[in-house]
């Protein structure tokens, strides 16, 4: 009984930010434009992908899930912990904090799973073209896309169930945001299962989604160095390329924010800060890669930028 009130009813603080005197405006106000900028970016290619004809091809179906995740992970982060500097308060509700977490370990394992299911869409495209049609049909594309939310959810509610069950005896979080190992560190019970858990749902996240994507991509590579057409080879640049980078980014961010932690001279606000990495630079850069590494993406953003200039200057002549 005792752990259900601290559920429902207890305020957990927040290890917060050392910012020196005047600086949480600017912090505040930076971080605002960061926000909205990512937003802005992710709601105009899943706008495009929704209103434009020509981008209604399994690839993009595909596509549509990762600016939708990367909304997840950036909305479910920066106004939280914008709202906190600026105004000194440093909680946050249980449930909301397991919210929190929830969202953020969702939007992780996804991009996972998501550049495996484009980079498998890839491989039929480029290695199979002919039977690219019969095979990636809408009823495998959404099998896909179902696949990918739904392993992703499984895992992380099994993980999740595990540490709701665990007594709880601390309020402080030690991070400026939620994560399952902070909720892990208010308990006072033994969490070696749930670390088993944890380490377990992250490597088949890890080992399902690069041994997807290195089959693919190997694949691609063959086919590329063999076939003698340019417009297979280019095709593989202009689509490929993109996932590769985005995969790395997203990897270079978090094995950032593992090294971080694991040596004692980094200092606790540089942690935070490798922590928030994760959720904001694959937000902000995905979009901008694909717009400019996917001809058909980028081609269609400038028809409607030129078509919006010629309607605004013909509104002006009149």
């Amino acid at each position: 009984m005792e752990n259900t009130s601290f559920v429902f009813s207890s305020v957990l603080t927040l290890d917060p930010f050392v910012i020196p005197p005047g600086g949480k405006y600017p912090i505040f106000f930076f971080g605002i434009a960061i926000y909205f900028f990512g937003i802005s970016c992710n709601l105009t290619l899943l706008s495009l992908i929704i209103l434009k004809r020509n981008l209604h091809k399994p690839m993009y179906f595909i596509l549509f899930s990762l600016p939708f995740n990367d909304l997840i992970g950036i909305t479910a982060m920066l106004p939280k912990v914008l709202s906190d500097i600026v105004t000194e308060t440093q909680t946050v509700y249980y449930p909301l904090c397991v919210l929190q977490a929830f969202l953020l370990h969702m939007y992780g394992g996804g991009v996972l799973f998501i550049l495996a299911a484009m980079s498998f869409d890839r491989y039929v495209a480029i290695c199979m073209p002919l039977r690219y049609s019969s095979v990636m049909t809408p009823r495998v594309v959404v099998s896909l896309i179902s696949l990918v939310w739904g392993l992703d959810l499984i895992l992380i509610v099994s993980l999740f169930s595990l540490q709701s069950q665990l007594p709880k005896c601390k309020s402080v979080i030690m991070n400026v945001f939620c994560d399952n190992p902070s909720l892990l560190k208010l308990t006072c019970g033994n969490t070696t299962i749930n670390n088993i858990i944890g380490l377990f749902n992250t490597a088949v996240m890890q080992a399902f989604s690069v041994s997807v994507q290195v089959f693919s991509y190997v694949k691609i590579l063959i086919t590329c160095v063999v076939s003698r057409k340019s417009e297979t080879k280019m095709k593989a640049v202009n689509t490929c390329v993109a996932q590769l980078v985005i995969l790395l980014i997203f990897e270079f961010a978090s094995t950032f924010t593992i090294l971080s932690h694991r040596f004692k001279t980094v200092s606790a606000d540089l942690q935070k800060i490798m922590g928030m990495l994760i959720f904001l630079v694959p937000p902000l850069l995905n979009p901008i890669v694909y717009g400019l590494y996917t001809t058909e993406i980028r081609n269609t953003l400038l028809k409607v930028f030129k078509n919006s200039r010629v309607f605004s200057q013909t509104v002006q002549s009149f």
